[in-house]
């Protein structure tokens, strides 16, 4: 049994699917699934483990082709399938997967190029560069599936992110191929073979998931493609995006789909506010050191910026993390790190305060607004590098040693909890009341209070269930737009449709409050 079975215990049903959002919904939501995808995800990507980046870990490219820089570089090489198979056993190890859960990460992502799928189908290769190089990648699935199993076990989700398209969708090594030139968005053809490797993963991770006893429950959701740069082919993007919701929707109703923002948040914060339907996150990826600006501004102004209310970045973050919250959907940080150029340290008079402050900046940040964080990467061949390898910066002090709170005293059988809640509703249906007499309408506070107390409950389900010692992570719901989405719906087929969003604001400020009461009582 998983530890988040061990916790959830009775509260959990242990289907890998819910169905979708219907008349039949109430009686089966949520399942163990839902709690994996909906609580807070503090992460780390997975880096290099499948998709080689020569940067990261140098090994796997010794006998690599030139300009041996990606995959099919050391594909084409001597000794590929060797190479890489033992890569693949010894970059992640049952010693890791402890680890991170000792530090209180609870999902990774892992990036994974549609060649390494063609251990489930062969049918991902053909027309592709690497068409040829079925018996070089064919062993990768055991280990993706083997992952999904080794993270289940230690109660970790797994977002698995498709970081390299036939065709690749950006310029950049990591899609694959050393080319230059991008073909994904040019080739229609690349673009509907995508949409046949996505399914293909999908129903081969839900089978396995399904069959495995126990089920496993901890397939966090499917990205459909890491940083694309459509360029001029913006629209063929949102289309596209479409296209593969829609078939990936036929697979798998309920499992959540990520989408990359091509670092135009606003833009696909609008695209999934007017065209998401069920659990659609927008994955941001935020990185301060690679620009002329960057390398000009101070490690100390990086931090300030990112912690100044009135700066872009908090409002952008602020604005599409309450657009996307209100249609339902969520928004994550998929990759941030501690790196800074060297610029930004140039006049720095303690190097170790100006890092630390820079990623507590940015941990704030995205625990105010995001759903969850993704840091990159897990780990690099040589090490000491504090500000790309999350290991490292946890060893130098620049990254918390624990990166969620722990609780210090265990929740039992609390009488309490109750009077609490009930006092907080009333105070907060009051204010409400209060707030909406200046703006004379028909109104149902009722349905308010309905959604304070059943926000402050499903909060209490993960925050109580995470508390079972002194010293055990706290676990919250942090995906509160799409779970809200379905309570909200079951609430309109009980009591009618009426004012929902008194039902939706009750919840948000029952979430919230309960939050509050539980990290002032019991940490």
């Amino acid at each position: 049994m998983n530890r988040l079975s061990k916790l959830f215990g009775h509260h959990l049903r242990t289907e890998n699917r819910s169905p979708p959002p219907g008349p039949q919904a109430s009686s089966t939501f949520p399942t163990e699934a839902d709690y994996f995808r909906h609580r807070k995800q503090r992460g780390v990507n997975l880096g290099s483990w499948f998709v080689l980046e020569r940067w990261i870990v140098d090994s796997p490219f010794r006998s690599a082709a030139a300009p041996a820089q990606s995959d099919l570089d050391v594909a084409r090489g001597a000794n590929a399938k060797e190479i890489l198979e033992n890569h693949w056993d010894t970059w992640i190890t049952e010693e890791d997967w402890a680890w991170l859960a000792g530090r209180g990460v609870n999902t990774v992502r892992i990036p994974v190029g549609f060649y390494h799928i063609c251990g489930a189908d062969a049918s991902v290769l053909p027309g592709t560069d690497f068409a040829d190089f079925q018996h070089v990648f064919e062993g990768a699935w055991s280990r993706i599936i083997g992952a999904l199993v080794s993270a289940h076990k230690h109660g970790l989700g797994v977002l698995i992110d498709l970081h390299a398209a036939p065709g690749k969708q950006n310029a950049d090594s990591h899609s694959g191929t050393s080319s230059p030139h991008p073909a994904f968005f040019s080739k229609q053809a690349n673009m509907k073979h995508t949409i046949h490797v996505l399914s293909t993963l999908l129903s081969h991770l839900t089978a396995f998931a399904n069959s495995h006893s126990p089920p496993l429950t901890n397939l966090v959701g499917i990205e459909l493609l890491n940083e694309p740069q459509p360029g001029s082919h913006g629209a063929a993007l949102e289309k596209w995006y479409l296209d593969a919701f829609h078939a990936l929707r036929a697979i798998d109703p309920c499992v959540p789909l990520y989408i990359g923002d091509s670092w135009m948040t606003d833009q696909y914060a609008d695209f999934l506010s007017r065209s998401a339907t069920h659990f659609a996150v927008l994955d941001h990826h935020l990185y301060r050191c690679f620009t002329s600006d960057d390398t000009s501004t101070s490690a100390t102004e990086h931090a300030r910026r990112l912690t100044d209310p009135n700066d872009w970045t908090p409002q952008m973050f602020a604005r599409v993390a309450q657009k996307l919250e209100s249609a339902g959907c969520a928004l994550v940080v998929g990759e941030w790190s501690g790196a800074l150029n060297p610029g930004s340290l140039h006049a720095v008079q303690n190097e170790y305060e100006a890092r630390r402050a820079y990623v507590t900046a940015q941990l704030q940040l995205y625990e105010r607004y995001c759903s969850g964080w993704f840091f990159w990467t897990y780990k690099k061949g040589s090490a000491g590098d504090k500000g790309w390898s999350f290991r490292d910066a946890i060893a130098a002090g620049v990254f918390p040693e624990s990166i969620a709170l722990k609780v210090k005293a265990a929740v039992g059988d609390d009488p309490s909890i109750a009077t609490r809640r009930d006092a907080a509703k009333e105070k907060a249906l009051n204010e409400h009341a209060t707030y909406w007499k200046q703006y004379p309408g028909q109104y149902e506070h009722w349905r308010f209070g309905e959604g304070f107390i059943q926000g402050w409950d499903d909060a209490w389900t993960f925050l109580s269930a995470s508390a079972s010692h002194p010293g055990a992570f706290m676990q919250e719901l942090g995906f509160k737009g799409p779970w809200a989405k379905r309570r909200a719906q079951a609430h309109a087929r009980e009591k009618g449709e009426g004012n929902l969003w008194e039902f939706e604001h009750g919840f948000s400020q029952g979430t919230a409050a309960a939050a509050a009461d539980f990290v002032s009582t019991y940490c």
